[in-house]
Parts: structure tokens; C-alpha cells; sequence
């Protein structure tokens, strides 16, 4: 299953800050239709995911009632991405992460 997303870039503050991108209420009820088929534990989906021209895998974590797409690092570095900045994310559901 392929889902293309669009949102702010957030932060959350764990051990060490992680930036994502949630799932607007749209995409995240459509993904809880089939996430019992996607997921390999934790509600966690594997997913091959793309912004830009920077391709990369990583898994969606489920949050208050919605995903959060992760952007590592290296994706925001090579994208010009920064806190607050509106990003599309292609993904493709259930890929290997």
C-alpha cells in the first residue's frame, strides 16, 4: 500500500529529540483499517518512505490516536529540513524497515 502525507515537522523530546511527521486525521483512519496486516508488534509499520530525492526505511510509531512518520538525521540534513517546515513524505506500507 502506497500513502503520500503532508505535515509539519515536529519534535519530540525523549532521551534525545526525534523529529517526525504525523498522519492528519484522514491518513490515520485509513491506515487503522489495514494496520493489522501491516504492523510486526507495538503497533509499529514498516514502511520505505521518500522526501525529496532522499529515499529511506524506517517504521511508523503509533502516538495519541495517530502515526508518526520518524525523520532521521540523514533525511533532513540531505532535504534542507528544519523544525516547523511543511514536508511531503511518500510512503510504501509494509516495506521492509
Amino acid at each position: 500500500m502506497e500513502l503520500t502525507i503532508q505535515g509539519p515537522v515536529i519534535e519530540w523530546r525523549g532521551p534525545a529529540p526525534h523529529h517526525f511527521v504525523p498522519l492528519d486525521e484522514d491518513d490515520a483512519d485509513l491506515l487503522r483499517e489495514v494496520a493489522a496486516g501491516l504492523t510486526y508488534g507495538w503497533g509499529c509499520i514498516p514502511v520505505t518512505g521518500r522526501v525529496g530525492d532522499t529515499s529511506f526505511t524506517t517504521s511508523l510509531m503509533p502516538r495519541e490516536g495517530t502515526w508518526l512518520v520518524p525523520l532521521k538525521v540523514a533525511v533532513r540534513r540531505a532535504e534542507g529540513i528544519a523544525l516547523g517546515d511543511v514536508v511531503e513524505v511518500h510512503l510504501d506500507l509494509g516495506s521492509p524497515a
